[in-house]
């Protein structure tokens, strides 16, 4: 019955030949907070239910390969409100910075055009967007009127669809809307056994090989999909309020994520999980249901897109590339044959002397993965001396710290100033390639077409002017709860460079 469903539809769906022909869709963003590509049903995923999501997938297209240039709260969400990579942005390269009024964001652009506009929930954050004059969440005007009650402690308390019901309440209804609507789930804290207490069994949840497969992970793993499933369930009452309001098939529904699942290794870390994102879309009148598309997406292109469905040319400041005609195609698999995408960061955490960051650049292509330590010298993830690691707080985190050991050394070690992986035997990136004669043609190519690429997108690290980035505006620092004693230890003396130890396993 489904399939003879999907085919009807199929069948009664007729494309237009162009976006500007037709009608100015509405856009609905979705975004969740921390939530990893791999944990969909749509994307294979049997322990995570996701029936919306992939209902949207079905219904529209499924992307395989779409990414955030960097993986970390406000650099994301700056990426896709500019259409610029997150080292074009200044600040907003940092998280927890500021957002420098410069940049034009697509919510003012259409605005500015006759939509309305307006958020819920996450927008641009964390940082401080009125430091350099802006007067509201770069995302849009907030509606955050209502609660719920969740079923975990963890669980924020917005009720998402009915915030957006209030805002379709209040807008002009002859003019179409661009609504932002951001979850925070399934972001850390949560509820300690919340995932086994409303119905997941630990066997069932699949466990990365970059962790141990303990109680303790699986338990984790639980408490973070049942966080998943609510932001689902959210996504299931918005889908019917446009349905009960008769604008589902005028609506451009888009929903994704910002990074990967908040865990050591990835959230933060410039590695497949990390960066890697779910994404689906779904246009009743303008995208032909059930597709998968493999073209290398970037959450820039989601600005540019916007703008060229609304009929606005795409802002000159824009380096995103619009997504409007694989949107508008037939076709599975590569449309556009984009087959190469970049990641990379800078400043992202506290507990570092001198405030420094940990900076990287990255190369991803259906074959392999390159990327740049530039510091090798620092840890990757926050000083253990300081008692820091730029992870978020749980029991995965905590069983690592205590347990040292092979886990561990993936998730906070030192690592090699190059790494090479093939994603093909190896997405989960574990075992680092770069020292091998064998694929030693294979890192020189990637890395001069990365730096050829990065210069094209005049990035300061690639343009021989790195120490810009420690001269932007920071709000992060330096201090925690385990700096003032690490702080003491060195009193009369200069902050040293960090040590340079051993390598890690992940860099033999």
């Amino acid at each position: 019955m489904k399939l003879l469903l999907t085919l009807l539809f199929a069948l009664t769906w007729i494309p237009t030949s162009h976006a500007a022909e037709a009608p100015r869709p509405n856009i609905l963003f979705i975004i969740f907070d921390d939530w990893g590509w791999q944990h969909a049903g749509a994307y294979g995923c049997d322990w995570v239910k996701t029936p919306n999501f992939d209902r949207v997938a079905r219904e529209g297209v499924l992307f395989k390969n779409a990414f955030t240039s960097n993986p970390k709260c406000s650099p994301c969400r700056a990426t896709i409100l500019t259409g610029r990579n997150s080292w074009q942005l200044e600040e907003a390269v940092c998280h927890g910075g500021i957002f420098p009024p410069k940049f034009a964001v697509y919510p003012d652009l259409l605005e500015k055009s006759g939509y309305n506009v307006g958020l819920t929930g996450k927008g641009w954050g964390p940082g401080d967007f009125k430091l350099e004059g802006r007067t509201r969440n770069p995302a849009g005007p907030s509606f955050d009127e209502f609660t719920q009650k969740p079923p975990a402690k963890g669980i924020g308390t917005n009720d998402y669809a009915r915030n957006f019901e209030a805002f379709l309440t209040q807008r002009d209804q002859t003019k179409p809307f661009c609504f932002w609507m951001g979850f925070k789930e399934p972001h850390r804290g949560y509820e300690l056994d919340s995932g086994v207490r409303l119905g997941k069994k630990l066997e069932d949840v699949k466990v990365p090989g970059y962790f141990p497969d303990n109680p303790t992970v699986r338990g984790d793993l639980a408490d973070y999909a049942i966080e998943v499933e609510w932001g689902d369930q959210q996504i299931g009452r918005t889908l019917d309020l446009l349905k009960k309001e008769g604008l589902l098939e005028d609506t451009l529904v888009v929903i994704t994520s910002d990074h990967g699942m908040p865990f050591p290794r990835v959230k933060g870390q410039i590695y497949e999980d990390g960066y890697h994102l779910p994404l689906a879309m779904r246009w009743g009148k303008g995208i032909k249901p059930g597709r998968v598309v493999e073209d290398f997406i970037n959450v820039r292109d989601f600005a540019p897109t916007y703008l060229e469905l609304a009929g606005l040319p795409v802002h000159e400041q824009m380096s995103g590339k619009s997504l409007v005609n694989i949107l508008k195609s037939d076709k599975n698999g590569f449309v556009e044959d984009r087959k190469t995408m970049l990641a990379g960061k800078e400043r992202h955490d506290i507990g570092r002397p001198n405030d420094w960051g940990y900076p990287v650049r990255a190369i991803r292509t259906p074959e392999f993965f390159y990327s740049h330590n530039y510091h090798p010298e620092r840890w990757p993830a926050g000083n253990p001396e300081t008692g820091y690691r730029n992870c978020d707080d749980g029991p995965t985190k905590a069983f690592l710290v205590e347990n040292k050991g092979p886990f561990y050394e993936l998730a906070f070690a030192y690592r090699a100033e190059e790494e090479l992986y093939d994603l093909q035997k190896d997405p989960e990136c574990l075992k680092n390639l770069a020292s091998d004669p064998k694929f030693a043609a294979t890192k020189k190519e990637l890395r001069a077409r990365m730096e050829g690429m990065l210069k094209d997108e005049k990035d300061p690290r690639a343009l021989g002017n790195e120490a810009i980035f420690d001269t932007y505006k920071y709000l992060g620092s330096r201090k925690n709860k385990g700096y003032a004693e690490w702080e003491a230890a060195q009193k009369g003396q200069p902050l040293p460079e960090e040590p340079r130890k051993k390598k890690g396993k992940n860099e033999e």
